[in-house]
């Protein structure tokens, strides 16, 4: 069973029965267990086409299979250092089972090496095998699913600022500030120290995101005018025109960089104005941070400071992050649509599963 939505229309979505094919040699079958679903993913949607979201896994003509991150286990396989039972962490499609053809097979995971997944970003290919995952912790599987894939991105917006000499400015503006990405990065921000890190959300997710504690300040949207000027950086996780356009004009020259990360107010990005104030927003893809990082770093070197800043994190989480648990084809739509339409309560997420 497959999970579709309209390319054209977000909100028409669907389920589909296929037949499985039989597997060729070297090809592995996972069934999907169970992942998580958040803002992330209708970002994943918005930029399907820009950023090649769709291409992981093709739908028939028109329609697309939003990705996910979960968990998945290998029920049958016909690659030789791959065995049936063998569980794995990654990027999933909501279907119940993904056909792979693992490649770089090791004791950590392997990479799908699917012919239509070649050119796309090494990082979402990877599968990581539960047993010898530095960050995996059995108690924290929820987390894993709903928080790992944004506190991966918000490690890198963050190590991207350090590594830039942007935390030199007196502040750094997060937009959807009440969001798991946000949060994580801000988690991320205070545990540094030096610049301020102001919070901008709805008046509704104001009080909630204050509550968090780890902003200086928390400023609903339409009171940005109301900020003190002063040198600052831009992180706009909402992708909203209208708050970027305010954020830009109250800094203006002082805003070192003002860097787009997602969509979470996705009706409402608009266009660039050839007079917005200040730099020019460049949008931040977290795979080529990834792979500059794993170049200097190695691939064991960034795991390993991923798990060091992740066990901290999760912990914090558990104060006041609420998991819901869904399963079936309805459960799925309807926390699809909610994510869709902004009826999702910041505290509250969903981990997923097409078995009833």
């Amino acid at each position: 069973m497959d999970f579709l939505v309209a390319k054209d229309d977000l909100h028409r979505c669907r389920f589909a029965h296929t037949q499985l094919a039989a597997l060729d040699s070297g090809q592995a079958l996972l069934s999907v267990q169970a992942f998580g679903l958040s803002a992330n993913n209708i970002t994943y949607a918005m930029f399907g086409e820009a950023m090649s979201y769709w291409s992981f896994f093709p739908a028939e003509a028109g329609w697309g299979r939003v990705p996910v991150w979960g968990f998945a286990e290998v029920v049958e396989s016909r690659h030789s250092s791959l065995e049936p039972s063998t569980r794995v962490y990654g990027y999933l499609p909501p279907s119940s089972t993904l056909t792979v053809s693992p490649t770089r097979v090791e004791e950590h995971g392997f990479v799908d090496g699917s012919p239509h997944r070649a050119a796309l970003p090494s990082a979402y290919n990877a599968y990581a095998r539960v047993d010898a995952d530095p960050v995996y912790d059995a108690e924290h599987e929820d987390q894993q699913m709903l928080l790992r894939p944004l506190f991966f991105t918000s490690f890198l917006i963050d190590d991207f600022l350090e590594d830039a000499n942007l935390l030199s400015a007196e502040a750094v503006v997060l937009s959807s500030a009440s969001s798991k990405t946000a949060s994580a990065l801000a988690f991320l921000l205070a545990r540094r120290g030096g610049a301020e890190v102001l919070g901008l959300t709805s008046a509704r997710s104001a009080d909630f995101t204050r509550e968090l504690g780890v902003y200086d300040q928390v400023v609903p949207y339409d009171e940005v005018a109301q900020l003190a000027p002063r040198s600052a950086v831009y992180v706009d996780i909402a992708g909203d025109a209208q708050v970027r356009k305010a954020v830009h004009a109250r800094f203006g020259a002082q805003l070192k960089h003002s860097a787009v990360v997602g969509a979470t107010h996705h009706d409402k990005m608009g266009e660039l104005p050839p007079d917005l104030p200040g730099p020019r927003p460049a949008f931040f893809f977290a795979p080529d941070r990834v792979a500059k990082r794993a170049r200097e770093w190695g691939r064991d070197g960034l795991q390993e400071r991923i798990a060091a800043a992740w066990d901290p994190y999760v912990r914090w989480t558990e104060g006041w992050l609420e998991v819901q648990h869904g399963s079936g084809p309805e459960a799925l739509q309807r926390a699809y649509l909610d994510l869709l339409d902004g009826r999702v309560d910041p505290a509250k997420a969903h981990v997923l599963s097409l078995r009833a």
